[in-house]
């Protein structure tokens, strides 16, 4: 027997929402989308862009449901809702510095940076992006969430459905393992 919308807790709500429960999604809207908002404010204070979030976000929770029940068991339907609105957060901030490319200078005044410059910062990327692919997939989950995402400690514990004191041991060893490669 189903439980009513009511009793249902929000994890429930994505199962039926999966199914195309149009109710049940209209009620994990309900639950969710006021601190849902609230944390998006937090991080963008324009609000058409907040407002863009909130609807892409939404729309693909209703067409990736489904998707939910992939997630581990020690996932939460609220940390699944917040992973798919950062990303589409940064997303947006993506596609807004695209926009806004102007050079703050005419291209005739610009000074082209030396080409040693240009070398090792090409090198220093490689090095980079070779040190993260070394780390073991947790400590690149939390480091993502962390430095890229700006999550704090306790929302990616809920992210990735792991301890507090996980994350930050994990994070700690990330960054020991980058500075030894890099150094």
């Amino acid at each position: 027997m189903k439980r009513s919308l009511n009793a249902a807790d929000e994890e429930e709500l994505v199962r039926r929402t999966a199914a195309g429960d149009r109710r049940a999604f209209d009620e994990l809207y309900r639950r969710t989308s006021p601190w849902l908002l609230t944390r998006l404010r937090r991080r963008c204070s324009d609000d058409d862009v907040v407002a863009d979030v909130m609807q892409e976000t939404y729309l693909a929770v209703w067409r990736a449901a489904g998707g939910f029940a992939g997630v581990s068991a020690s996932g939460s339907a609220a940390g699944w809702l917040w992973t798919i609105a950062a990303h589409r957060l940064v997303d947006a901030f993506r596609r807004r510095a695209r926009q806004n490319q102007i050079p703050a200078v005419p291209l005739a005044e610009s000074v082209a940076p030396a080409a040693e410059d240009e070398v090792m910062a090409v090198r220093m990327g490689q090095e980079l992006e070779q040190a993260l692919l070394e780390l073991p997939p947790e400590a690149r989950q939390v480091l993502r969430a962390m430095v890229l995402d700006g999550f704090s400690v306790r929302e990616t514990s809920v992210l990735l459905g792991v301890p507090e004191n996980t994350v930050k041991s994990r994070a700690r060893r990330a960054r020991i393992a980058l500075r030894e490669a890099l150094s």
